[in-house]
């Protein structure tokens, strides 16, 4: 990789410094979490995580994990910046979205620290592009304390299945209601839309279900304008993880193959919706 040998330019060294031979595996987590204009950005020795808000009621986290990279050095314990993650997507795809076979768009990332900006170099077919990318200070970030010990409910979905439940679910309706039990339905989802309700359920022993751990039964409505900038993540998913805890706060884990066939996680958490009273099963 022609940018993975380059020393830094004289004066301050690098907090972070990272190299891609192909810059798409990363622009296409990052459009998994596109659904505002600004991310902020966290890298330790485990890799990077960038985090995007929405009305504290959402929040997107894109896993890159230090594996994925072929170069990947942080010389303090985290560093952390605020992008603008719209215009960080337009200079990752600088060369286009598509590259021909065979091809690819080559990316060195740099930042120095706080108060610089972000340095891009990206090369395809010879030709070299530097991009400078103003950083902010980060804000406080919701801390949905979201830990293994805190779940009630966990299902492991086939993505297939959740992008057919999309598919023919009535997205008209304000929320989608997610019912998980130990008991039938198991596992079902239900909108409510201008066309009436609709439910479609997940036995427990559905060759799409690859795990099931229901400790008992819970029925959250989750805002559909919230939950559907996920569906880009479930676009490029394999298996998803669906998890509750006891205050019905959602969390959907994608599990994302990149082409070379590398593993990557992005995961959503949305608060329930306060204002429905619950239901009848």
């Amino acid at each position: 990789m022609p940018f993975s040998a380059q020393p830094p330019a004289s004066g301050e060294p690098y907090v972070l410094s990272a190299s891609l031979d192909n810059a798409r595996h990363l622009s296409s987590l990052l459009r998994a979490v596109h659904f505002q204009d600004h991310a902020t950005c966290f890298a330790t020795a485990s890799g990077l995580r960038v985090t995007v808000e929405d009305a504290k009621c959402i929040q997107a986290n894109a896993f890159i994990q230090v594996e994925i990279f072929q170069e990947f050095a942080v010389q303090e314990e985290s560093v952390i910046f605020r992008i603008n993650l719209s215009v960080l997507l337009d200079c990752l795809t600088i060369f286009g979205t598509s590259s021909l076979p065979g091809t690819s768009t080559a990316l060195r990332m740099c930042y120095r620290g706080y108060g610089y900006p972000l340095m891009l170099f990206l090369e395809e077919g010879g030709v070299v592009t530097v991009c400078k990318i103003n950083t902010q200070e980060p804000e406080e970030l919701l801390d949905f304390d979201f830990c293994s010990t805190k779940v009630v409910n966990k299902i492991i979905l086939q993505s297939e299945g959740l992008r057919e439940a999309f598919a023919e679910l009535d997205m008209t309706s304000e929320v989608l209601q997610i019912t998980m039990s130990p008991d039938k339905p198991y596992f079902r989802l239900s909108t409510f839309g201008n066309a009436g309700s609709a439910h479609l359920d997940y036995p427990k022993d559905s060759d799409l279900m690859e795990a099931f751990h229901c400790n008992q039964t819970q029925m959250n409505r989750y805002k559909t304008s919230l939950l559907k900038p996920s569906t880009k993540a479930l676009a490029l998913s394999c298996k998803v993880s669906i998890r509750t805890d006891a205050q019905g706060f959602l969390s959907l884990q994608y599990m994302i193959r990149n082409e070379d066939g590398q593993i990557c996680f992005v995961e959503y958490y949305c608060c329930p919706d306060e204002n429905i009273t619950e239901v009848e099963l």
